[in-house]
């Protein structure tokens, strides 16, 4: 099994697999599809970012992840206050 901090390693903006800051922070489907090659059993799935019916599986995921990274915000108090900070465009970009 990778360690905590190898498992994103080769993960970069440039080669397509991360979303830069100013469009919205987060993985891209291409990013996804290698993490999941270099982590054989991973369920990692891109962000919801559309509309979703109350009560599915996606609003479900959407729901979980605005609870989490709202723990985020408090544990980083810096980066709840930049508008630009990664965490604030990742929430913007789930529509938390």
């Amino acid at each position: 099994m990778a360690s905590k901090k190898g498992d994103m390693m080769g993960h970069t903006i440039k080669g397509g697999h991360k979303r830069a800051t100013k469009s919205g922070a987060g993985m891209t489907k291409k990013g996804v599809a290698k993490y999941r090659r270099d982590n054989p059993g991973s369920k990692l799935k891109t962000a919801v970012t559309g509309k979703v019916k109350k009560g599915r599986k996606d609003a479900k995921r959407r729901k979980s992840y605005c609870a989490r990274s709202a723990g985020q915000m408090k544990k980083f108090p810096k980066a709840a206050k930049n508008p630009n900070s990664r965490l604030r465009q990742a929430r913007r970009r789930w529509k938390c």
